[in-house]
């Protein structure tokens, strides 16, 4: 029998996901269907209820309702950490809510793009979401030191305080900082976190802040943005997130059926599709 699953999101008709997972079940001889759910704005709880009953087995969660999601279920240790959800699993009227974003970062720059955490220094740009759900993965991995940076910054240090349990892992420290603080300051590990680049906009990040063979990351995928622009002819590699993408998926699709799909072709799909 065929179990449902779908991204639910406002809006969502761009979503990638229900791609991504053909693939993923097409690899796995899954039997599953996977669509988009649009949710009015103050809707969200009453969709996600009415999927579950007719049916549904889990959602991926979009923006705005990553903080929602958190308030409507039963949050795992990864959730908590990050006080956002972007997998929901339905189970014995229960609603089970996972953040597979850090996890997905992670395996990305690590794994497939070679580029180990350990030891470095990191930059991330932005203090909202996005950087919740990845500062626990990050500092897990060890970095030297982390910095997170935003135009606001109590709102920087209101994050950097709330991971405050973790820090003992940077042996740098962590620490929140204005952007033009950044200037003279280099980084192996830069992560734009923040929307900037929808909006075809740039960080105000100064010059000189890559080190030698510094990564530059952006979470915003299918486009090469103003600070990928910027950290190349600063002399970086980049990469955007489509790899975050599929990974955060594929461990969405290991929470829901037990096992994990290859993640490479499908990456190399979605980056084809998006040259032609």
């Amino acid at each position: 029998m065929t179990d449902h699953y779908a991204v639910v999101g406002n809006p969502v008709a761009h979503s990638r996901s229900p791609q991504i997972h053909a693939e993923f079940a097409r690899q796995t001889g899954q039997d599953i269907d996977y669509t988009r759910l649009f949710a009015p704005l103050d809707e969200f709880a009453v969709t996600v209820r009415k999927f579950r009953d007719a049916g549904g087995r889990g959602l991926n969660v979009t923006l705005p309702f990553k903080l929602e999601a958190f308030r409507l279920c039963e949050p795992a240790d990864s959730a908590i950490d990050a006080e956002a959800v972007n997998t929901l699993t339905f189970a014995d009227n229960r609603i089970r809510g996972d953040n597979t974003d850090g996890a997905g970062l992670l395996r990305d720059i690590q794994h497939n793009l070679r580029c180990p955490i350990a030891g470095k220094r990191v930059l991330i740009m932005g203090a909202g979401g996005a950087t919740y759900g990845v500062m626990h993965p990050i500092l897990n991995a060890r970095p030297e030191r982390l910095v997170v940076a935003n135009r606001t910054l109590d709102k920087a240090t209101r994050l950097v305080a709330h991971f405050k349990q973790f820090e003992r892992f940077a042996m740098g420290g962590v620490s929140a900082q204005p952007y033009q603080q950044l200037a003279g300051s280099q980084f192996d590990l830069v992560i734009n976190a923040t929307s900037a680049g929808l909006r075809d906009e740039m960080p105000a990040l100064p010059a000189g802040v890559f080190a030698a063979g510094a990564l530059a990351y952006d979470m915003v995928y299918g486009k090469r943005t103003p600070f990928m622009r910027f950290a190349a002819d600063e002399g970086a590699c980049v990469a955007d997130g489509t790899g975050m993408l599929v990974e955060q998926a594929a461990e969405s699709f290991m929470i829901w059926r037990g096992v994990r799909p290859q993640t490479a072709p499908v990456i190399a799909l979605l980056r084809a599709q998006g040259k032609q």
